[in-house]
């Protein structure tokens, strides 16, 4: 697992006794969904709303205790700009900025990253188009700026802080399970592959870039998340992180996912389904890494069929998630461990989270669903987490 404060050796699961808990789990605050313009954020935890007119303006302040002067700043644009690179041009003019500007496709909607140097502050900024054209032929553009007073060197990386907050935007629902814009920028997919779907005779098409893609998003979001580790928010940024991971992951692995969801959901009912995507992340290899993240991308997960509990829990939640099946994860620190939650019906061991009681599957060792060992029932050492 990701957060090893106490570094507790993992726990094999050998002996099973089926347990029935209920207890509200922890949840972080939702991403933001902005209606008016369709967009999605999901800033780091600990960004508090400081101003905006609660329609195109928004001003968030970064964490309290964390560096200060950080912000995220959001302006949406409707008929103001011809486009994205027009919008771009002004904004660098009217900041007096010295960075650099780089125009890109994200998906099918045009974007630039721009690098911000403009007196004492340093960060980066987006600008993006957003949904569909409106009834005028206008199509809204958004500039998202994460900013800080400069540091010295050798204090807080507020990239971290600042690239993460940016590609959490996704602009339209286009991008709900798509990589963020700055993954996009930095990682260029590359073209699609036929790929072996690990321990099945199936095949899915891969992005050549993808694994390593995903990777790199794990590595960044897990350097971030060091930084909560010793603040009362460790928690909710924990959950993040796993969201995060998930939006990245989804697209990167959707034919997979289609392609076994197809294979194995021919006439069975959710149950037996969730017993046999079970089935296949327990025989993957179990791998970890205690020097880094100790997440094996999903990528490489479901092509190569190895993991530690949490990239195997989350294969087996989007397995679920695929086939209309609502689905999550559940993780311990005091454990460090990680099982998967489904909304199904039938005997063994629950946890509530979101006012669901999930059925709770263990995805390292050999059971059914519904069970889980008898020496991680605590249900205060768990933390529901759910995707969307």
């Amino acid at each position: 697992m990701v957060l090893r404060m106490k570094q507790k050796p993992f726990i094999t699961v050998s002996v099973t006794t089926m347990i029935l808990f209920f207890v509200p789990a922890l949840l972080s605050a939702a991403p933001l969904y902005f209606s008016a313009w369709g967009f999605r954020l999901d800033l780091p935890e600990g960004y508090t709303l400081a101003e905006g007119n609660n329609k195109d303006r928004y001003s968030f302040q970064g964490p309290q205790g964390g560096p200060l002067g950080a912000r995220f700043d959001i302006a949406v644009y409707q008929g103001v700009y011809p486009d994205v690179a027009q919008l771009a041009s002004d904004i660098e003019r009217r900041l007096g900025n010295k960075g650099d500007i780089a125009f890109f496709e994200y998906g099918t909607k045009a974007a630039a990253l721009m690098e911000l140097r403009f007196g004492d502050v340093t960060g980066w900024g987006l600008c993006t188009e957003l949904g569909d054209v409106n009834a005028n032929g206008v199509i809204p553009l958004l500039v998202a700026l994460s900013y800080a007073p400069a540091l010295p060197a050798g204090k807080t990386d507020m990239d971290l802080y600042h690239l993460s907050a940016l590609d959490s935007l996704a602009p339209s629902e286009a991008e709900k399970r798509y990589p963020g814009p700055v993954m996009e920028f930095s990682y260029p997919r590359g073209s699609p592959r036929e790929t072996a779907i690990a321990g099945t005779n199936l095949k899915a098409m891969i992005r050549e870039n993808d694994a390593e893609a995903a990777q790199a998003l794990i590595d960044r979001e897990f350097a971030l998340l060091r930084a909560y580790q010793s603040t009362p928010d460790w928690q909710e940024a924990w959950i993040r992180f796993y969201r995060m991971i998930c939006r990245d992951s989804w697209d990167r692995v959707a034919d997979a996912l289609s392609r076994l969801e197809r294979d194995w959901n021919k006439g069975a009912n959710k149950r037996a389904f969730a017993e046999r995507a079970l089935v296949f992340v327990q025989g993957f290899q179990y791998e970890r890494n205690l020097a880094g993240s100790d997440f094996v991308n999903l990528v490489s997960a479901v092509t190569e069929g190895r993991g530690d509990c949490d990239s195997r829990a989350m294969i087996w939640a989007m397995i679920l998630m695929q086939a209309r099946i609502p689905a999550a994860i559940m993780v311990s620190r005091d454990y460090s461990h990680a099982m998967g939650l489904a909304d199904i019906s039938g005997s063994g061991a629950r946890f509530k989270a979101g006012g669901t009681n999930w059925l709770v599957a263990e995805t390292t060792a050999k059971v059914g669903i519904g069970s889980i060992n008898k020496d991680m029932s605590n249900t205060a050492s768990w933390i529901g987490v759910l995707f969307y």
